[in-house]
């Protein structure tokens, strides 16, 4: 292998060891195997072109211009796109994609699901690196500059992952990749001024000048670059160790983590005000993340709501953009609120403890609050009634870690009759929270009509939309669905029939504004696990949604669709009167979405403030353990094909010599069978020497082989085949019976004398491999020839205008 082929290797090496330090950022692996084949392609075509040869402008262009190509097939047609045609397949439905993943980034925690968006930045992420490094590297022969572009791979990385245990390993094969680089484009310049300066090559030493004696052994500006390399390493990974105030660099966690992580993980931190839950709650373990007491009358209906979301735009519910106020010392009455209900309300009080790793900027309390006791700068926002953390300074904001604050809130018990008798709701309120975007598909509505076929008032219809699918509508609770994104979410949720809190509380919302009922989606924590002392806990498995639905009189009302065990239905939302009303949902499962496989993918249906909430990504139930639980198809395929290239790949060589040996042995050709001898000789380190007669050459293998009489006399009895070959008069017996058998033994015999490392390379990593590149060397050079003859015939057959 030439210099530069090497060279290329192992700039591809360097920049997949660095990428291996993106793999904390996402919950699966599956996008390595795919980034590894694309940047073979790209360093592939980057050889070829260098080969060829072409301008260094050129070479990048093409690799470029390859890989691009390479991911918009690869991509195409998964990103949502509305245009007609190719040009729309590869290029603006792919450029969708990328949005779409820019989008995911900012929305999902760390890890993230490894959707089709974030799969495509990280693949060409990891693609435009490697470009980087490989021109610098081997198209300018600068390879001291590639580390730059690795540097920042790893420094992205790292930073978005905020260190953690895996960081110095990360750290550590980034670090080899790069050195392993500088050494290879270090030998390479060595190589091209001739012998290497140092000692003499022992017995048996190529003169190629690439720094390797006999034996392997490296000569001395190679072993002094290797003990610098390694020196550096250890430092690097053995000071921050040694020196707790070097901790908070590059493999050391950040100083807030060391302060607030009390040794049971880092700390969760908030992001904005759309992501803050789904990106605080990323710990595996479920922690205990909030204590309370109460004086309420019904703990169990005691749920911590965070924040509403009230805009739906077809692809996800979100908040809105509201302004602030200050937050008053009595909170506004709550909207819709009146007499008969507000004069059965119960104040209730309750004290509120947040864990020091808990960093949430919105403020969980019970619904409708009347007054908060807090310290710190807290903003208040009126239509949701929350308390969001105000700005501190630059990049700081007011959260809830470690926060005691007491709620004093409302308890209120509407009645069924009270809800059914409710008056129409202000225009402005049924205007704002019953808005449905354009390209919601039609079954939504149509199913939510005919799921309340016979309802006269919107209660009713409200209970019979939470009973078909907490109750009677054969929807099943399974946190490892994956039912869809987005526009046609919905629709493929209502046909697949399975899925997360999230799906119901959407759903219904959704079908709920299709009916003209104002709905909106609440975000927080069921009322959590009474403790012996009176005092609650609420875990990160307690994160919930629901849906709420407005009534004049009463308000914003909870509703319970989830089928989740724990989970308890509000009294005032079960039916009164069930006449007949199981008969509706019957005919629904014949009646599915027309065409729910088609829809594009977009943001994932899990919301930004859910995002592994213990309902996105915990363990589901276990009577739902063989539903959707386990690894996929997808995934087992993947990983198995990887496992097959990383086991295989270094077996190819093996594999190779095994078949060409059987194959030269098979032909019982005295000649073929003495250049399988000789392969097997320089496999074993006894280098081929053209220049000797038979006899000399035999006597060479023993003698360098340090062959034992019986495999010695084989060599020499097929070393008198090949005279006899060669010089015997036609018609005269060449060959024997025990040629093959001969061979055989002699190979034996050479990898028995030599020492264990040397026999594994002759086996794995035979030297003889190098007549494949030879011969593939040969043949691009007669391609090449021809083509340069057709070239010049053509251009001496073309008539000459102008002459004269």
């Amino acid at each position: 292998m030439s210099g530069r082929a090497k060279l290329t290797l192992f700039a591809a090496l360097a920049t997949l060891l660095t990428a291996w330090s993106l793999n904390p950022l996402v919950d699966s692996q599956a996008w390595l195997l795919q980034a590894v084949l694309l940047l073979a392609v790209q360093s592939a075509v980057g050889a070829g072109a260098r080969r060829v040869p072409l301008a260094r402008t050129l070479t990048v262009a093409a690799q470029a211009l390859v890989s691009l190509l390479v991911l918009a097939f690869l991509y195409a047609g998964k990103g949502e796109s509305h245009g007609d045609g190719p040009l729309a397949y590869l290029v603006t439905d792919f450029g969708a994609l990328f949005g779409q993943g820019l989008r995911d980034v900012g929305e999902f925690a760390i890890p993230a699901p490894l959707t089709d968006g974030i799969k495509l930045l990280l693949v060409s992420g990891v693609l435009l690196i490697g470009l980087l490094v490989d021109a610098l590297a081997v198209t300018l022969r600068t390879a001291a500059a590639a580390g730059l572009p690795l540097l920042a791979l790893y420094s992205v990385a790292s930073g978005l992952a905020g260190g953690g245990d895996a960081s110095w390993f990360s750290f550590l094969l980034a670090g080899c990749g790069y050195l392993m680089l500088l050494l290879s484009e270090g030998r390479d310049r060595l190589a091209q001024w001739g012998r290497v300066f140092g000692a003499a090559p022992r017995r048996g030493a190529a003169d190629s000048g690439l720094g390797n004696g006999a034996g392997g052994q490296a000569t001395a500006p190679v072993k002094f670059g290797r003990r610098i390399g390694a020196v550096t390493l250890g430092l690097a990974l053995a000071v921050p160790a040694v020196l707790p105030s070097l901790g908070g660099g590059l493999l050391g966690g950040s100083q807030e983590a060391e302060e607030s992580g009390g040794g049971t993980g880092g700390t969760i931190s908030a992001v904005n005000p759309l992501v803050s839950l789904q990106s605080n709650l990323n710990a595996q373990d479920n922690r205990v993340i909030l204590k309370y007491r109460t004086n309420s009358p019904q703990q169990a209906d005691q749920y911590l709501r965070i924040l509403a979301l009230d805009e739906f735009n077809g692809v996800k519910w979100e908040a809105s953009g509201r302004a602030l106020t200050d937050v008053p010392e009595q909170l506004p009455p709550p909207p819709g609120l009146r007499s008969p209900v507000s004069g059965t309300a119960v104040e209730v009080t309750t004290s509120i403890s947040a864990a020091d790793y808990y960093t949430q900027r919105y403020l969980p309390m019970p619904y409708p609050a009347t007054s908060v006791a807090i310290g710190g700068k807290w903003r208040f926002e009126p239509a949701g009634r929350t308390l969001v953390g105000d700005q501190l300074g630059r990049d700081r904001f007011q959260n809830v870690q470690g926060a005691e604050y007491t709620v004093r809130s409302l308890l209120l018990k509407p009645t069924a009759q009270q809800l059914q008798k409710a008056a129409d709701p202000d225009p402005a309120i049924r205007e704002e929270y019953t808005k449905l975007p354009d390209n919601l598909p039609p079954v939504v509505g149509e199913r939510a009509r005919q799921v309340t076929q016979g309802a006269k008032d919107d209660y009713t219809r409200a209970v019979k939309l939470q009973d078909y699918f907490a109750v009677n509508g054969g929807f099943r609770y399974n946190t490892r669905t994956a039912s869809g994104t987005g526009p046609q979410a919905v629709a493929r949720f209502l046909d697949d029939k399975e899925g997360f809190c999230v799906h119901f509380a959407f759903s219904m919302a959704a079908m709920s504004r299709s009916l003209g009922i104002p709905a909106r989606v609440a975000v927080g924590f069921t009322p959590g696990e009474r403790q012996s002392d009176g005092s609650v806990n609420v875990s990160m498995r307690d994160a919930h949604a629901w849906p709420e639905l407005y009534f004049e009189g009463v308000g914003w009302t909870r509703f319970e669709p989830t089928p989740r065990s724990g989970i308890n239905i509000p009294d005032y939302s079960r039916a009164q009167t069930p006449a007949a009303q199981p008969s509706a949902p019957a005919p629904l499962p014949s009646q599915s979405p027309s065409a729910p496989s088609t829809a594009p993918t977009a943001t994932p249906e899990c919301p930004p403030a859910l995002k592994k909430l213990g309902e996105c990504d915990a363990a589901a139930p276990a009577q739902h353990a063989g539903d959707g639980g386990g690894p996929s198809v997808t995934a087992v395929l993947g990983w198995t094909a990887l496992a097959v290239a990383v086991l295989g790949v270094p077996l190819l060589p093996l594999l190779w010599r095994t078949r060409l040996r059987a194959r030269r042995l098979a032909t019982g050709e005295v000649l073929t069978a003495w250049r399988e001898l000789g392969d097997t000789a320089w496999d074993a380190g006894v280098a081929p020497d053209g220049a000797l007669s038979p006899r000399r050459a035999a006597s060479r293998i023993v003698d360098l082989g340090r062959l034992e009489p019986e495999p010695a006399a084989a060599v020499h009895r097929v070393a008198g085949a090949v005279e006899r070959a060669l010089y015997a008069p036609p018609g005269a017996e060449v060959s024997y019976p025990e040629l093959a058998d001969d061979v055989l033994l002699a190979r034996t015999g050479l990898l028995a004398s030599a020492d264990r490392l040397p026999r594994l390379r002759a086996l794995l990593l035979p030297r003889s491999a190098a007549r494949v590149s030879w011969a593939l060397s040969a043949r691009w050079a007669a391609v090449t020839s021809a083509v340069s003859a057709r070239l010049a015939a053509v251009r001496l057959r073309l008539p000459l205008r102008g002459r004269g």
